[in-house]
């Protein structure tokens, strides 16, 4: 039991909280930079210089905590570490959408877009494209981490799932990759999303689930 709370029920409580930080803070800049309608973040609204950087900074320190709670629960085997982490993130990122559903009842469509993320640049797509994937996470690295045997991640495996993701992120940055390269940052002043390659992106997720080992015949 003492092995399934420390795996499981506190790292999870952590990712659920930090999940609801997460969440308040992006309230708190939409009621800043969207104060007529904070439900409706298209066109985008250009942060400062500073909150830009200041943003920048929390996206790391996110992605840090993460790491550093993962490396609590696995110290020795990498893959069940990596198990750890991306468990723990598809926890985080779930719940994040849950808490602004539950702060602000967003979002209100199913395939509304979101801005995801901005290293390297912005990412743009529908919120359930990340939630997909959180899932796969969640039931994947909770898969790995309650077998009591080691899985063996193979090269071709590495490959595949490297190869999944980088489909997946193109259909994320390809339309902010295109405005910075035509039009620089103000570009996005009047950026609205159209058209999202959701056929890549089943691709990419397809290649990502079955890439990630199940068991070591995989």
């Amino acid at each position: 039991m003492k092995r399934y709370l420390n795996i499981f029920f506190w790292p999870v409580v952590f990712a659920v909280s930090m999940a609801y930080l997460e969440a308040a803070i992006v309230v708190y800049l939409r009621e800043l930079y969207y104060p007529d309608n904070i439900l409706k973040i298209f066109p985008l609204k250009i942060f400062s210089t500073s909150d830009y950087s200041i943003e920048i900074g929390r996206e790391i320190a996110t992605v840090i905590m993460l790491l550093s709670a993962a490396r609590i629960i696995e110290k020795n085997n990498s893959v069940r570490f990596f198990a750890a982490f991306v468990f723990l993130f598809g926890v985080w990122d779930a719940f994040y959408y849950i808490w602004l559903k539950v702060m602000i009842n967003w979002p209100v469509e199913l395939l509304e877009w979101d801005l995801l993320f901005l290293i390297p640049w912005a990412w743009a797509g529908p919120w359930i494209c990340p939630v997909l994937i959180s899932i796969l996470f969640i039931v994947w690295g909770g898969y790995i981490l309650l077998l009591k045997e080691n899985i063996i991640f193979l090269k071709r495996n590495k490959y595949f799932f490297i190869g999944g993701c980088i489909t997946v992120l193109f259909t994320f940055l390809y339309q902010p990759f295109l405005i910075l390269l035509n039009n620089g940052a103000d570009g996005f002043i009047s950026y609205i999303p159209d058209n999202f390659m959701w056929e890549v992106f089943i691709i990419g997720f397809i290649i990502m689930t079955r890439s990630l080992p199940w068991n070591n015949d995989s």
